[in-house]
């Protein structure tokens, strides 16, 4: 009887003790996430608390750096294959067949990544972190189900699309060997151009730098191995894209089912809500018709320069990536200040939006202004970068004053568009993001040419630019003391 008094003793006293000891443990490893979550958690907060001209610059810079060095995966492919020896000019107009469907597929990643990170913004400056993880979860099985739909559709019909784009018996052959690669790599591309944005929106710019970093020094590095020294052509150039899109996507994915996520990418999220996802598709709308507008476009240039000759389909090509280039700023700025503007709004801080738009405006105008004056006053010296060949040289350095002209004053639409987008103000975004390129660009593409020859097909392009951007910026100014006031 003694015997089993002191077991039930002993029992107690080490139930006790395991008890106190679970407790404590419990307790510190509680203490440790809290300190963990904010210590995380900074980042997103000085969204709300950092001084504001240099926190957007501060934001914006590493954007737009990784927006520069993004585009160098199609810039350095189409230096490279412009300089293979005796089909140079060709292979370039091939593969610029494939940027309107590239484009157009690419696209897709605009609705989670322009439409859902400013909701996602929106509910950590309202404190809701459980819907803004549930808007990153679901973008990203949307990514997957765009990737697997657009992929399928444009390997099925390849070839009768690219001849609708403007693809020709002598250039067929190029642009099939190049997306037919460039295809298998979609998903890679939807990731990391998609789910980058969500990383920007946790204010943690340097961190999405680094995955396009990543994936663009292999580019450059991969580009003339492949094209050149397994002689593989534009075939070479599609692979070293894939690659190194892939790595960028690896690098996303591992940060955000990392600790270091102050906003992680979390499985039990992962299950598609109704509401969350319209909501996502209504916003996204906006950036998805700017980003596929841009496609749309290149079938409809693509195919009317194809009446004039190769030429103007090569000299095309060349425009749309200079433009490309002098589109990058605004597009990277864009991304650095739209989450401070989202978040903010949240919060329901009116003078931390006001401040930011207007800082936002003046640099975007005149960073622009300058880079499109470089390009229209000294053309023939961007064309000797894609090209050596002396008559398509001569066509961009005509073309391009008349193709550029309307984006002087771009940058005024770019802010103002993309602060539609920040407040989440879906249905004037999508009215702007159509009056350029649909209610606009597209029929002074077809009829213009009627009346100027092969000018009219660039010519169309400064004209719907031009009136956009004004049409737009008095829009916004309209519309904006509205928007403020709907802040509590």
């Amino acid at each position: 009887m003694a015997g089993k008094s002191i077991l039930s003793f002993l029992h107690i006293q080490y139930s006790s003790v395991f008890f106190v000891l679970s407790n404590t443990i419990s307790r510190t490893f509680a203490a440790f996430q809290a300190i963990r979550f904010k210590m995380v958690n900074k980042y997103e907060e000085r969204l709300g608390t950092e001084r504001m001209l240099p926190w957007v610059f501060r934001m914006a810079l590493p954007a737009v750096a990784a927006q520069f060095v993004n585009l160098l995966y199609s810039i350095v492919d189409r230096i490279y294959i412009g300089h293979i020896p005796g089909i140079g000019t060709d292979a370039l107009a091939g593969v610029g067949v494939t940027i309107s469907l590239v484009v157009l597929i690419s696209s897709f990643s605009a609705i989670v990544g322009g439409g859902g990170a400013p909701l996602a913004a929106i509910a950590l400056g309202q404190g809701d972190r459980k819907r803004a993880g549930k808007i990153l979860g679901n973008g990203f099985i949307l990514l997957i189900l765009f990737t697997v739909l657009t992929s399928s559709i444009a390997y099925t019909f390849m070839e009768p699309i690219l001849l609708f784009t403007g693809a020709s018996e002598h250039t067929l052959g190029y642009a099939v060997d190049y997306l037919s690669i460039y295809l298998l790599g979609t998903i890679f591309v939807e990731i990391s151009t998609g789910l980058n944005s969500f990383i920007n929106a946790q204010g943690r710019p340097a961190v999405a730098m680094c995955s396009v970093l990543i994936g663009a020094f292999l580019n450059i590095v991969l580009d003339p191995i492949f094209i050149f020294g397994f002689d593989m052509g534009v075939k070479g150039a599609a692979l070293a894209t894939v690659i190194s899109q892939a790595c960028s996507a690896m690098w996303v994915l591992f940060f955000l089912f990392s600790r270091r996520a102050s906003l992680p990418l979390e499985w039990r999220y992962m299950k598609l809500d109704k509401g969350i996802v319209l909501s996502m598709l209504a916003l996204g709308v906006s950036p998805f018709i700017m980003a596929s507008t841009e496609s749309l476009v290149g079938f409809v240039l693509n195919s009317s320069l194809k009446e004039f000759g190769d030429i103007y389909v090569s000299a095309l090509t060349v425009l749309q990536t200079s433009m490309q280039f002098a589109s990058v700023p605004l597009t990277g700025f864009a991304q650095g200040f739209v989450p401070i503007v989202s978040y903010n709004y949240g919060h329901g801080d009116k003078q931390r939006v006001k401040e930011c738009f207007r800082i936002a405006l003046v640099t975007m105008f005149s960073f622009n202004l300058i880079l499109m004056l470089f390009m229209i006053l000294f053309p023939s010296t961007i064309a000797s970068a894609f090209t050596s060949d002396a008559n398509l040289i001569e066509t961009v350095r005509w073309t391009m004053p008349v193709f550029l002209g309307g984006m002087t004053i771009f940058g005024l639409q770019r802010a103002c568009q993309n602060m539609f987008v920040a407040l989440g103000q879906a249905r004037i975004s999508i009215f702007i993001a159509l009056l350029r390129k649909v209610i606009l660009l597209i029929p002074l593409a077809l009829i213009l040419p009627h009346f100027m020859g092969v000018t009219g097909v660039y010519a169309a392009e400064a004209i719907s630019d031009a009136t956009a951007a004004i049409c737009c910026t008095l829009l916004f100014f309209w519309q904006f003391p509205k928007i403020l006031k709907k802040i509590k």
